[in-house]
């Protein structure tokens, strides 16, 4: 029986280190997969202390989120500028209308027509289709 319970003894030891060991190398694998910025803390082992319910606060009325305003970007400016026309709106007036600098307004004049939104009645005059 003396046999019995030192061989137990030593199997409760053995594993005991190698519960250590497990945990060091979880510990070493949390490192490796944390981003370089945060610090692993290190596991302690459980204790079984009573622990205090924390109370609930009291719930604070929540302000309503206000969607932000679209900004209006290059291309819409342009294209508002062309579909207020029936007639259609040359590029000198587009840059009038705009405050474009004459790149700015060819390369939304190129993208708004491959989108299909306008279309070149005739040389520098743009309608809506």
């Amino acid at each position: 029986m003396k046999k019995l319970k030192s061989q137990l003894k030593a199997i409760a030891n053995s594993l005991t280190a190698l519960s250590a060991q497990v945990d060091k190398a979880v510990m070493q694998i949390d490192k490796l997969q944390a981003p370089k910025k945060a610090v692993a803390k290190k596991k302690k082992a459980p204790t079984k202390k009573p622990v205090a319910k924390k109370k609930k606060a009291a719930k604070r009325p929540v302000a309503k989120k206000v969607a932000p305003k679209k900004q209006i970007t290059v291309l819409d400016r342009v294209f508002n500028a062309i579909k207020r026309t029936k007639k259609g709106v040359s590029v000198a007036k587009l840059k009038e209308k705009t405050d474009l600098n004459p790149k700015q307004l060819s390369n939304a004049l190129y993208k708004l027509t491959k989108q299909g939104k306008i279309e070149a009645k005739s040389r520098g005059l743009y309608v809506k289709k």
